[in-house]
């Protein structure tokens, strides 16, 4: 943790709270529609940071709703503490892909396993292009030009995942 004292996932979370009150469920979904394309955050991530977010009086607990669902909403340190982490150093990227770990080992895979492997993951990655790259034609046309930035990144990404599979060694 950094001078702000919150970990990315609770940066997110306090991000997230800027556009309004929420549950652990709807973060979960602004979550998931803003920052999956190049951030993962868990359902158990958000249900553990969002106490302690409270204890250290950065989001408030409003009152219960249908199914003890609680709305969090941003307090004036929350916005303070999340400003802070803007200016923190980022630090390096963590890279950790499962496809490659497996070509690591490739000689212990027989061809057909590499084949399927990477069947897999080219189809796993062509329909996550289509998918970030509509959410890219949906931020520039809502004029949400800092999200369609960012989910450029998840786009290249894709490109250069589909790129390397082309070329990886099948046996």
């Amino acid at each position: 943790m950094a001078d702000s004292g919150v970990n990315p996932t609770a940066a997110a979370l306090l991000g997230l709270l800027h556009e309004g009150p929420m549950t652990g469920g709807q973060l979960m979904a602004a979550a998931e529609r803003r920052l999956a394309p190049y951030w993962s955050m868990t359902r158990s991530q958000v249900y553990r940071e969002l106490p302690v977010l409270a204890e250290r009086g950065l989001v408030r607990l409003g009152k219960p709703g249908p199914r003890m669902s609680q709305p969090y909403s941003l307090t004036a340190s929350g916005k303070r503490t999340f400003s802070r982490w803007l200016t923190e150093n980022p630090g390096r990227d963590t890279i950790r892909n499962p496809i490659a770990l497996r070509m690591a080992f490739g000689e212990l895979h027989s061809a057909s396993q590499l084949k399927s492997l990477y069947a897999s993951a080219n189809e796993y990655h062509t329909e996550a292009l289509a998918q970030v790259r509509e959410q890219v034609k949906n931020a520039k046309r809502d004029g949400e030009t800092y999200d369609a930035s960012a989910l450029e990144f998840a786009v290249a990404y894709h490109r250069a995942a589909l790129s390397w599979l082309k070329s990886a060694p099948v046996g």
